[in-house]
């Protein structure tokens, strides 16, 4: 009798220990997700990886540099100040330029610009920039304006509609473009021709040249359902528009009491054809989905962790400029 007693806690001890070791839920498989500042770190290491490290010498006249992708960077080394006065000898240059949608989403560095009304709406990029001087470690400022001369094939050929953007980091650490604004009815410092683009700008920071995404179509607003355990501060979701090139990407940048991802502005067009892409961290690398959909009104997408895959920065960055 005590054998059969012992056998039969042997079975149920084995079968408590499968059921705790099984790592499905339904669809889901069981992971436990990444803090918020795990998810920034990953984000933070791909901008890290895109910032390009330049020297150069101030109060000797103009400093050219060029960019990995061939922009010429210009600016008057004569009017760089430190704390309001004026700079001279050896300082550096941080740079960044973004010319596709998965450096963009790597970095949390989405389109999306700022409509007169407050809403957001994507736009279509070519090319976002990041420029920042610095001497012993002290941001400089310049009283004089810079420009950048940038490659059009970079970004699919001239679009005469381009117009100059600043950006700016909110509270959530998503950065929000803001057209520049000339008085003048201009392009607020982008003018071009058939091979480059001319940006001019007085202030160092992000800027990008940009313009909005235009469709005629009734327009809505999608939700996405995560994942269990993920919500905006470990993860993120983002839009893919077919057919508008990897220069463009879109993100749903609120989230609802309901924990939901929402585009809360009602600024997608109903019958879209386009990617929704799940993004977090797990172990330093990248879990992430992408879903291809045609949007209907006021639809609710969900992802499941049986639907993500883990891979690296650069698998990633493949699968989302793949998108077309």
């Amino acid at each position: 009798m005590n054998t059969n007693f012992r056998k039969i806690g042997l079975l149920f001890l084995a079968f408590a220990t499968f059921a705790s070791c099984d790592n499905t839920d339904g669809d889901d498989v069981k992971i436990t997700p990444p803090s918020a500042s795990e998810f920034a770190a990953v984000r933070e290491d791909a901008l890290a990886g895109r910032t390009q490290h330049f020297t150069a010498t101030a109060g000797t006249g103009n400093i050219v540099l060029t960019s990995a992708k061939g922009v010429k960077i210009n600016l008057n080394g004569d009017c760089l100040k430190k704390a309001g006065v004026a700079v001279t000898g050896t300082i550096d240059i941080e740079y960044v330029e973004l010319f596709d949608k998965g450096d963009m989403l790597v970095t949390n560095k989405p389109t999306m610009g700022l409509m007169p009304d407050g809403k957001k709406n994507l736009l279509i990029s070519g090319g976002e920039f990041y420029i920042k001087a610095t001497q012993n470690g002290q941001d400089l400022t310049t009283s004089c304006g810079m420009y950048l001369i940038v490659p059009t094939g970079l970004t699919g050929g001239f679009d005469n509609q381009m117009t100059l953007w600043f950006g700016n980091i909110d509270e959530e650490d998503n950065l929000v473009w803001r057209e520049a604004k000339d008085g003048a009815g201009g392009k607020g410092g982008v003018q071009g021709e058939a091979n480059s683009y001319y940006v001019t700008f007085g202030n160092f920071g992000w800027a990008n040249v940009d313009r909005f995404y235009s469709d005629t179509r009734p327009k809505t607003t999608i939700l996405v359902d995560a994942p269990e355990g993920f919500d905006n501060t470990n993860s993120a979701v983002y839009l893919s528009y077919d057919g508008e090139g990897t220069n463009a990407l879109a993100q749903l940048d609120t989230y609802t009491a309901a924990g939901l991802f929402s585009e809360h502005y009602g600024q997608i067009p109903v019958g879209l054809a386009c990617h929704i892409i799940f993004a977090t961290e797990e172990n330093g690398q990248w879990r992430y989905a992408i879903k291809g959909v045609t949007t209907t009104a006021n639809a609710v997408y969900s992802f499941t962790l049986a639907e993500t895959k883990v891979g690296s920065e650069a698998q990633l960055v493949a699968a989302i400029n793949a998108i077309q």
